[in-house]
């Protein structure tokens, strides 16, 4: 339980953060009383409870199951390259949003989450199966090559489609971001729901995930089904990423930075990287968002963006051990 007090630290200050950022400075009173009394006249309480509180629920979400999927990826398939948004999962929720977007007409937010979720979900699987997961044999060259051909395809589909009908610009220019803006026209319990559920299916195969690092022949010989456990890590995947990508679009990089600084903190044991990602992620997602509304005030920086900014650093170091074999 004591390597969960540092990242419960980070978040709490993630949070605070969050509730205090903007363009417009609350006095902290006024935080008590919106809670105690609220007021619909009061300018103060309907930026606090209309705008900042479902950006910090939004935020939390999001940014826990995109800590909890990149854990997931870059466990299963030994891959510390392995990300959501590298391997084409967001550019495959952005073609299904536009692709209803087309044959429905201008999608409500609801609606824009539902139709984000299939997206999602036949990305990771194809991008998995494309890679060699579903044979265990996943390596982090195979599962990058084919995560970045899909993701050069569906954006291609989506570059055409936003050609096909202009109006669609205006739900691409949003999405193609990331941002916890709107974050309160966003089904956020049924994404929380969907993202629980992602962990509940992670933390329960961690132990035979663990397993299948020990290699197929030890593994089997323990009792271990990869092909199973590959399909639950699957799961949980795709369910945590579809909730992430409905609440705030396609946030980059963040599956990616998260997990090493989990391992460092929880251990070596899967279950409590999980525990410590979900808290992690949540907090980086947080802090981006704030950081993204003071940055240049009072303009606002969208979340993906700022995540982009750490990330692609991040990205380029993570390869660069890769390839030299430090990465541990």
């Amino acid at each position: 339980m004591t390597r969960l007090l540092p990242a419960l630290l980070v978040l709490f200050l993630a949070v605070a953060a969050s509730l205090v950022a903007g363009a417009r400075a609350l006095p902290l009173v006024e935080y008590a009383r919106a809670f105690a009394a609220y007021d619909l006249a009061n300018p103060a309480h309907i930026t606090l409870m209309q705008i900042r509180i479902p950006r910090l629920l939004g935020g939390l979400v999001a940014g826990a199951a995109l800590g909890i999927a990149g854990t997931v990826m870059q466990t299963i398939t030994r891959n510390p390259l392995a990300d959501p948004g590298i391997l084409g999962i967001n550019a495959g929720a952005a073609f299904t949003l536009l692709l209803g977007g087309l044959l429905l007409g201008q999608p409500d937010a609801a609606t824009v989450t539902l139709l984000a979720l299939p997206g999602a979900a036949l990305a990771s699987a194809l991008v998995f199966m494309l890679g060699g997961g579903m044979r265990g044999d996943a390596g982090p060259v195979r599962l990058t090559l084919a995560g970045a051909a899909l993701n050069a395809m569906l954006l291609s589909l989506v570059s055409a489609i936003v050609l096909l009908r202009q109006e669609s610009l205006d739900v691409f220019r949003f999405w193609v971001a990331g941002s916890l803006a709107e974050a309160g026209a966003r089904p956020i319990l049924f994404m929380a729901l969907l993202a629980a559920g992602g962990g509940l299916v992670a933390l329960a195969a961690a132990p035979r995930i663990e397993a299948l690092l020990l290699g197929e022949a030890l593994s089997r010989g323990l009792g271990t089904r990869p092909g199973w456990v590959q399909a639950a890590a699957l799961v949980a995947v795709t369910l945590t990423t579809s909730a992430a990508v409905g609440v705030a679009g396609p946030i980059a990089f963040l599956g990616l930075i998260v997990p090493p600084i989990a391992r460092r903190f929880a251990g070596s044991s899967l279950r409590m990287q999980l525990l410590v990602s979900a808290l992690l992620g949540a907090a980086l997602l947080l802090m981006a968002d704030a950081l993204g509304r003071v940055v240049i005030p009072p303009s606002e920086v969208r979340a993906g963006i700022m995540t982009a900014l750490i990330g692609a650093p991040v990205f380029i170091w993570l390869a660069r051990r890769v390839r030299s074999g430090a990465f541990g």
